[in-house]
């Protein structure tokens, strides 16, 4: 049998009271008639005992004789089973896998720190308990194997500037890059019998020896799409004022006059710190 096999054991109350007459009505009988038969029921209701089991909620025990993989009761009450079964509990209950913090390299070959959050439970008893060594330890192996292949596939960001433009990256594409790991991992915890119900990623920043570079660099790249957005307002801005001049007759420039007004202008506009003006009170070619 290499699939998991759901069995229904024997009602634990009812072997319970058998157990109880055998073993009690056994001594009292033995006492009264002195009839050394009854040790021999004493001795069956001992052998009784090691077979009731106790299964609570999302809970289950695989059942083996002499080695031979028996059926798997996953339903929470009181049983009795063979007493010559061994009983392997395996919980089905959702667990959480918290990893460790990983340093790897992205798509880019930067190195960054990763770490995933896992949801997982036991889906398939027999895979858990036979298709791999041990299914927890194999969980967290290939859970950080999926990371390590997701790093590889996506950059940390995008960097425009220097021609390395993706769609998807693992800083801000958070639900492709899930949905990635929690395809992988599926993938590699399927033979163990394991359900992946969530993974995402907990943790993600650059290595020690390149933040405060890729920092710097993530500040001037914010500094240049600011600048690039003043000077274009300010165009927008000097435009609109020599039209409207123009257009109301307001003043007659010559261009090289409408090239002072711009350049005072851009120079105010753009300007870190306010300009102090120097009022002409003259002529115009003055």
């Amino acid at each position: 049998m290499k699939e998991e096999k759901i069995i229904a054991p024997a009602n634990g109350y009812l072997m319970l009271f058998v157990f109880l007459i055998m073993f009690i009505g056994s001594i009292i009988t033995l006492i009264i008639t002195k009839n050394f038969i009854f040790i021999l029921f004493i001795i069956i209701a001992i052998c009784i005992k090691p077979g009731f089991i106790m299964v609570q909620p999302n809970n289950s025990r695989v059942l083996l004789l002499f080695g031979k993989y028996v059926g798997t009761i996953n339903k929470n009450g009181f049983y009795w089973v063979n007493p010559f079964f061994t009983k392997k509990k395996i919980s089905l209950r959702a667990s959480n896998f918290d990893s460790e913090r990983l340093k790897v390299n992205d798509k880019l070959g930067n190195p960054i720190m990763i770490s995933t959050i896992l949801v997982w439970r036991v889906q398939d008893t027999y895979k858990a308990a036979f298709d791999v060594d041990n299914y927890e330890n194999f969980v967290r192996v290939q859970t950080d194997a999926a990371v390590r292949k997701l790093a590889s596939m996506y950059p940390y960001d995008n960097f425009a500037d220097d021609g390395h433009t993706e769609d998807i990256t693992l800083r801000s594409s958070v639900n492709e890059v899930s949905e990635t790991l929690e395809k992988e991992i599926h993938e590699r915890l399927s033979i163990a019998g394991i359900e992946v119900l969530e993974a995402r990623i907990g943790y993600l920043a650059y290595a020690q020896e390149i933040a405060n570079a890729m920092l710097k660099r993530q500040q001037a790249t914010a500094i240049v799409a600011a600048r690039h957005k003043i000077v274009e307002g300010a165009v927008s801005m000097v435009e609109m004022a020599l039209e409207e001049l123009g257009k109301k007759s307001i003043v007659d420039l010559d261009e090289e006059r409408k090239a002072a007004m711009v350049s005072n202008l851009m120079v105010i506009l753009c300007g870190d710190k306010d300009a102090s003006p120097v009022l002409n009170t003259g002529t115009l070619n003055q």
